[in-house]
């Protein structure tokens, strides 16, 4: 959410923002009805004041200009609890259109309408080369028996994933390794939980826009999340935080749930796009300043590079263009990982700076060294999610006898294991 008085001083800038960003939003209708709103609050305010002064009157009036009075002030009163209604309507309208504002993207984000306009900054690792035809993950879970889809679409439906053995065991080693490597960096761990109520996702900005990704629980107000961010954006929702409590940094991890509404016949084999998932989320909260914001953007993509270079990845860095980066974001830059099966690389991690425009939306300020009260900026990266990582894990480090080599970084989790599986083949 933006200031209303940036937006006003500042309408062009958001426009162009609407624009860039693909966003559904007439900003005249929400000045229009700013202007309008402002008129209401003066009309009603200029009666209060009238209705004061009338009242007093009432003590030191006459006994015959007591009743005169007094019946003015309950028409006043009338007047202004009739004009009540429309107050808080024009209220709401003008609530829901501010949720819909999108943040100002900085001057160095691409301009572009969807991911394929997005910038390729530089790539990293070495490409495998394979002296055997190598096999795409779904392959090798099943050479191994490590998977078993045709059983959990029975029991879960289509996009539900179910691993055995080994592939059980890498799949925690890797949340692990992520989390000691976080917390080695000043993180805390945190664990939380998907469930949450409706006004989490309104104040990480994923509502309104996102309902159609969300699973409601029927009969209660709790849906699940898709990400970690959602519940820890909103952990400090309407507080006052003191400046030492700054920065805040978690590598959290809970379960995700989405629902891929409109993700139909994409990436539907394997563990590319399946509904629920497990994911280690980086999310810094800091001061309201773009130079340290932009330093714990730097970090927390580093902490991603460095995770994937120790699990011996290769992975490239791309800058998302306007229209991929979403409303609340101000910067956006994605890492993909290499998927050799499929000769491109895919998306694994999203780093994103979204300036106060979060803790605006859950109410979360920090009283400055002056006594002022100034809202957080916060930012926040994939640390690591899964199953998905296993698709580039499983695929980069396959050996000809169809066994997993383990990277040396991970062996400590896997109980010093050079390589997981079976010689079958």
């Amino acid at each position: 959410m933006l200031d209303l008085k940036f937006i006003r001083e500042n309408a062009g800038a958001v426009k162009r923002a609407i624009k860039v960003k693909g966003i559904s939003l007439d900003l005249d209708e929400l000045l229009a009805l700013d202007h309008e709103l402002l008129g209401v609050k003066q009309r009603v305010e200029a009666m209060q004041a009238e209705r004061n002064a009338n009242a007093k009157l009432v003590p030191k009036a006459t006994p015959d200009e007591r009743p005169a009075l007094i019946v003015k002030g309950k028409e006043l009163g009338e007047e202004i609890k009739a004009l009540e209604p429309a107050l808080r309507a024009h209220e709401e309208q003008l609530r829901q259109l501010l949720l819909r504002v999108p943040n100002i993207p900085l001057d160095s984000v691409p301009v572009g309408a969807d991911d394929s306009e997005n910038v390729e900054l530089r790539r990293e690792g070495t490409l495998p080369e394979f002296a055997f035809p190598p096999l795409d993950h779904v392959e090798l879970l099943e050479l191994q028996g490590w998977s078993d889809p045709e059983r959990v679409a029975q029991v879960s439906g289509s996009r539900s994933y179910l691993l055995k053995g080994e592939a059980v065991l890498l799949e925690m080693a890797v949340q692990m390794f992520a989390l000691d490597f976080l917390s080695a960096r000043g993180f805390t761990p945190l664990s939380t939980s998907a469930l949450v109520r409706p006004e989490a996702f309104l104040g990480s900005g994923h509502f309104p826009g996102g309902e159609d990704q969300v699973y409601k629980i029927e009969g209660d107000e709790l849906m699940l999340a898709g990400t970690s961010e959602v519940p820890v954006n909103s952990l400090y929702a309407g507080e006052q935080l003191p400046l030492a409590a700054l920065p805040i940094t978690f590598a959290a991890i809970s379960a995700a749930f989405r629902s891929e509404a409109g993700s139909a016949g994409r990436d539907v084999r394997g563990l590319i796009r399946v509904h629920e998932f497990r994911k280690v989320e980086q999310y810094v909260l800091c001061r309201a300043d773009e130079t340290e914001a932009l330093e714990w953007f730097g970090k927390i993509l580093k902490n991603a590079e460095d995770l994937l270079t120790a699990l011996e990845l290769p992975y490239r860095v791309v800058q998302n263009c306007t229209g991929d980066m979403g409303a609340g974001k101000v910067l956006m830059y994605d890492l993909e990982s290499w998927v050799p099966s499929e000769n491109l690389y895919r998306e694994t991690h999203s780093c994103s700076y979204l300036g106060d425009w979060q803790a605006r939306r859950t109410g979360l300020r920090y009283r400055e060294e002056d006594g002022k009260l100034t809202y957080a900026h916060t930012l926040n990266n994939t640390g690591i999610a899964t199953p998905r990582i296993l698709v580039p894990f499983l695929e980069n480090h396959q050996q000809a006898n169809g066994t997993i080599r383990v990277p040396q970084a991970l062996r400590a989790y896997l109980g010093g294991k050079e390589t997981l599986g079976r010689a079958v083949r």
